[in-house]
């Protein structure tokens, strides 16, 4: 009962509403893994024509994308065993150890694909290795982004919706770097130069940072409400979420559906989409790109803000039924190129930034803190890997059976429709904490 109001002094103290220096430094740490996550993510789709004629050369580059795309699918397809594993023990153990061991694998996996011989080196043997260090990077990720939520969450949990908020937008610091990465290689670098070596230098890149994340994490203190458990912990998390929490994951992960549809498209399928359906310049796609991150970084951060005084679902149903209606006219001027890119991308970035600032903080709300870290890596997983593992590959599947270059924005409607339908389960696991108010667990 002291720690409550100590809480409120702090955050009336400080300037930035109800987060203190302290809080805004393990926030800031624990969102260092997202963002090699998302950096890696979006990498690989910038570079994804280039790693298709390397470790999958055919005769039909189309066949070629397709084959590098579905590496990037088997990666997610791991995802939920490795956040399975790595949110029980963060439950059983301590979110802290499982953040240094997923930053050590995840740099190392990182640092390999940078430097790994092509087929023309090693035959089948290459795209083999591919996947393989793709499998390990999955496994790691699955526990990665649930792990920064809940501990951003227990880190201030008086204003959930902000500290959850900070959490995306440094993963757009990650996406913003692979984009600046992107565009110093493709300016710097002739086009053959960028084939042949400039992929690897972007991974290497995205290596180095993972080494200052796990000297930074070293230092990381463990979640405040994890260590007033004082050792009251589920000895067995997984089984206990099956059991008891069924209902909240299915909802929670039906309720981020357009979360993972929307940046699997945008950062898995789009990157390749641009340049090689739709005949974009790469510098400006890049720009474009750019801009969507700064918009969203924004914006995000005033709706997740936002969600800690008005219900959080009400902004993410709105962000959904724009999504849904704008969708298609956003692909038919992308394919017609009648519309300027960059201020196409900054229109979809203001549009989804009131489901990117809200769904962490959503989903953390299904759970109590005794299996936060299981339930949301469960939930986060499973929709990851349905609507966003797979949002590439079916992206061009649709395009190639209907001829159609627009043919992905049916695929962004149909999940932001899942989200506004799910989003009605989200009464009562979404009331609005107000600042100073404590934990809330809903079951």
């Amino acid at each position: 009962m002291e720690t409550k109001p100590s809480r409120i002094r702090v955050a009336a103290s400080t300037g930035t509403p109800g987060l203190n220096r302290a809080q805004w430094k393990m926030i800031l740490i624990a969102s260092l893994g997202g963002s090699l996550e998302f950096y890696d993510f979006v990498i690989y789709g910038f570079f994804a024509h280039y790693i298709a004629a390397r470790f999958f050369p055919a005769t039909d580059p189309l066949v070629s994308m397709l084959l590098a795309f579905s590496v990037l699918a088997i990666g997610y397809v791991i995802r939920p065993a490795g956040g399975i594993v790595l949110s029980s023990l963060g439950d059983r153990m301590g979110r802290r150890p499982v953040f240094i061991a997923s930053i050590v694998i995840m740099t190392s996996a990182t640092i390999c694909i940078g430097l790994l011989p092509d087929y023309a080196q090693w035959g089948v043997a290459a795209p083999i290795a591919l996947i393989t260090l793709r499998v390990l990077q999955g496994f790691c990720v699955g526990g990665e982004m649930p792990g920064a939520i809940t501990y951003a969450v227990e880190a201030a949990p008086h204003r959930a919706g902000l500290a959850a908020g900070v959490i995306i937008c440094a993963v757009n610091t990650g996406v913003m770097l692979a984009t600046i990465v992107n565009l110093v290689v493709q300016s710097a670098l002739s086009p053959a130069d960028a084939a042949n070596y400039g992929w690897r230098i972007a991974f290497l890149v995205g290596g180095l940072c993972g080494v200052v994340s796990y000297l930074l994490r070293r230092n990381l203190d463990e979640s405040p409400e994890f260590k007033q458990m004082h050792g009251a912990v589920v000895k067995q998390p997984f089984r206990e979420t099956l059991r008891h929490h069924r209902g909240p994951v299915v909802a929670g992960a039906l309720s981020i559906a357009v979360m993972a549809g929307f940046n699997g498209v945008l950062y898995g399928h789009m990157p390749a989409y641009l340049i090689e359906t739709l005949h974009y310049l790469p510098r400006e796609a890049a720009v474009a790109q750019n801009a969507y991150l700064v918009v969203s970084s924004v914006g995000l951060l005033g709706a997740g803000w936002a969600g800690d005084y008005v219900p959080r679902r009400y902004l993410l149903r709105f962000s959904c039924v724009l999504l849904a209606a704008l969708a298609w006219p956003f692909y038919s001027a992308l394919a017609a190129h009648t519309t300027n890119l960059t201020l196409l991308f900054v229109l979809a970035a203001l549009v989804f930034s009131l489901a990117s600032g809200t769904w962490a903080a959503v989903l953390a709300d299904f759970f109590p803190v005794q299996i936060r870290f299981s339930g949301i890596a469960l939930a986060y997983n499973v929709s990851v890997l349905v609507f966003s593992g797979f949002a590439p590959l079916l992206c061009a599947t649709f395009i190639r059976a209907t001829g159609s270059p627009a043919a992905p924005a049916w695929y962004v409607t149909g999940c932001a429709l899942v989200t506004l339908v799910a989003s009605l389960a989200l009464r009562a696991s979404s009331r609005v904490p107000q600042p100073g108010a404590g934990v809330t667990q809903t079951g």
